[in-house]
Formats: C-alpha cells, structure tokens, sequence
C-alpha cells in the first residue's frame, strides 16, 4: 500500500494531467486523494511545494517503467538500453498519459513561476544527463560535449513528440517511428 504522501502525489499528478497546474485546488487534491486539505498542507507545506513534489514525483515514476527488467530477463545492449528508455516514454498506458501530461503542464508553468521554473531545470538536466550515459554506453569514444548536445535533441524531440501524441495531433506509432529515427541518426552522427 502507498505511504499518504505517495497517495496525494499520485493524485496530484492525475488532478495537473487533466486540469493543468491553474486548476489545481487544494480542496480538489484532497478529494482525489481521500485525504484532508490539512493532511496535504501537513506533508507539502503549501501549493509550490505540492508541485515541487509532484515534478520529482512524475520524474522518478517515469525512471521506473522506461527502466524496469523482469529480474529473469537478459541484460539489455547498451543500444537497447537506450531504445528502451526513450521508446517507453511513448506507450499508451495511463500512467505514461499522465506522466506526460502532468510533465507538460508543469513545463508550461514553468515560463511564470520562477521557483517550478528552477526545478524543472534541474530535472531536465537530470534526464538529459542520462540519456548523453546512455549513448555514452554506445558510443564510448564519442566526445562528452557530443553526448550531451545529442541527448539534448532527443528529450526535446522525446517531449515535442509526446505533446503532440497526446494532443491528438500524431498517431502514437508515428511518433515511435520518428524518435527510433531519431535516435538512430544521432548514434550514427556521434560514431562518424
């Protein structure tokens, strides 16, 4: 069973994905809870906390199903370790929907929040910084600087694609399409 925080964070996350970080209301985190506005106010202290937290929140869900193994499966390839943690970013699953609706949202309020702004900064590093490890695990020669700046073109385009996926306004298989493309064009560019 969830711990309480975890409960409120899980529906922060799914009040932000349906009405944006504006219609978040304390008194409607609590119901989708099930908990008490003071029991939310007790554990985050107040609104910017409660997102503060639901942005490491979604951040760290989102570590977990782009890398879970079955304990009895095979070690993954670097390359496929690589597809792996980019391609799940994009499965029709509500959790992904959420996650990455919740991401968007926050990102958006992010352009007038300078506090959410920093975090979601710092977040941001975080995941390009994994990814420029895991192409490093591909392309070990490649330069630091290189790793980086390819890791930096695909989160980006990883978050473009998902808007527009989940806007309606490209197909889910489309979208898994471009970012495989994509990533392949920038192994290729980091080996030559």
């Amino acid at each position: 069973m969830a711990s309480r925080s975890t409960q409120i964070l899980e529906a922060a996350a799914r009040v932000i994905a349906r009405r944006g970080v504006r219609g978040l209301r304390v008194e409607e985190l609590a119901a989708e809870a099930g908990v008490s506005t003071a029991l939310i106010y007790y554990h985050f202290k107040d609104r910017t906390g409660i997102l503060l937290k639901t942005l490491e929140f979604i951040s760290d869900r989102a570590g977990h199903y782009t890398t879970y193994r079955a304990p009895d499966a095979e070690p993954l390839s670097p390359r496929e370790e690589l597809d792996q943690t980019l391609l799940l970013e994009l499965q029709d699953t509500t959790e992904v929907r959420e996650n990455s609706s919740a991401w968007g949202e926050l990102r958006a309020s992010a352009v007038f929040d300078e506090v959410l702004r920093q975090d979601l900064e710092r977040s941001t590093a975080v995941w390009v910084q994994e990814v420029a490890e895991l192409l490093g695990g591909v392309r070990p020669m490649a330069p630091a600087a290189a790793l980086s700046a390819s890791a930096e073109r695909l989160t980006a385009l990883l978050e473009g694609l998902s808007m527009r996926w989940l806007s309606g306004t490209l197909l889910i298989s489309h979208a898994r399409t471009l970012m495989a493309e994509a990533i392949e064009a920038e192994v290729e560019r980091l080996g030559g």
